[in-house]
């Protein structure tokens, strides 16, 4: 069984709760919670997982992960936790799972490339139930104006209920070129996605 992801949680104080382990929710929150209190509503409300191996071992720090959280919030987005997580498929679907049950918006970065540990859009089609390919498609497009080889990344993008999950590039360039490509029109895919009352004609 794929051990349960360890949610960053932004600190809700300068002084965090005595005993707080690192990577475990401060001010009574379980893991893999959402805050409660304050911030945006859901709908604005962002998780961002960085799938690789070496940051998960402390090899390496993650400069993507902390890239498009910033990006993230400068549109109006609350980054309401970040998890690293090592390029395993059954890791990645348990923290996408996790992460769709707390946010609107659900942002990878890392392990969309061809080699063979590179398995996050497979782990993400396991969990999507509606494909969006057109924000995958542009996000390619507006990466190869710049860098050929985006043209080589395999991420994806769907909605899993009324979360919208995201793939980006793992290099920092990489992935804020793709976010910024289509960060403008998110909020209104993320409505649509949550609204409950939309009916068929």
């Amino acid at each position: 069984m794929p051990r349960p992801p360890r949610f960053h949680f932004p600190s809700p104080s300068p002084n965090p709760s005595p005993g707080a382990a690192e990577g475990e929710p401060t001010s009574g929150r379980r893991r893999g919670e959402a805050p409660a209190t304050g911030g945006a509503s859901r709908r604005r409300r962002a998780i961002v997982i960085t799938v690789s191996d070496r940051s998960a071992r402390g090899e390496r720090a993650d400069a993507s992960g902390p890239r498009v959280a910033a990006l993230l919030t400068a549109h109006g987005f609350e980054v309401v936790a970040t998890v690293i997580v090592p390029d395993n498929r059954r890791q990645i679907v348990a923290a996408l799972r996790a992460a769709a049950r707390a946010a609107a918006l659900v942002v990878t970065t890392g392990g969309t490339g061809c080699a063979p540990r590179d398995i996050t859009p497979e782990a993400t089609a396991q969990v999507i139930e509606r494909a969006a390919p057109g924000l995958a498609e542009a996000m390619r497009a507006a990466g190869a104006h710049k860098q050929p080889r985006a043209w080589l990344s395999r991420g994806i993008a769907g909605l899993y209920g009324r979360s919208l999950i995201l793939n980006l590039p793992g290099s920092p360039a990489g992935a804020a070129e793709s976010l910024e490509a289509i960060i403008e029109i998110l909020p209104h895919a993320i409505d649509n996605a949550a609204a409950a009352d939309h009916k068929e004609a």
